[in-house]
């Protein structure tokens, strides 16, 4: 949803069968994404949501009972997000 040139970078691979390309991204983005989204009730959500936001389109606030990611983790997300590059 925000990511979209890893998300494709990251199918050719698994599809080619680039085994390091895919390593790479699971160690460097998706784990710690993982991470995060593992803090907190609902955070599925609200980490799709919050890098949306990041990337300039907002998807809004989630909805009660769910809450948003903290700032702390929002800036975590941004950093992954940053490392990746133009998306």
């Amino acid at each position: 949803n925000f990511i979209p040139r890893t998300a494709i970078q990251f199918y050719d691979a698994y599809a080619s069968g680039d085994s390091a390309t895919v390593s790479r991204i699971i160690d460097e983005f998706f784990l710690p994404y993982l991470a995060i989204r593992n803090k907190g009730e609902g955070y599925a959500v609200s980490i799709v949501k919050a890098g949306a936001t990041i990337v300039g389109k907002s998807a809004g606030p989630v909805r009660p009972p769910l809450s948003d990611l903290k700032p702390a983790e929002v800036e975590q997300l941004a950093a992954l997000i940053a490392r990746l590059g133009p998306q």
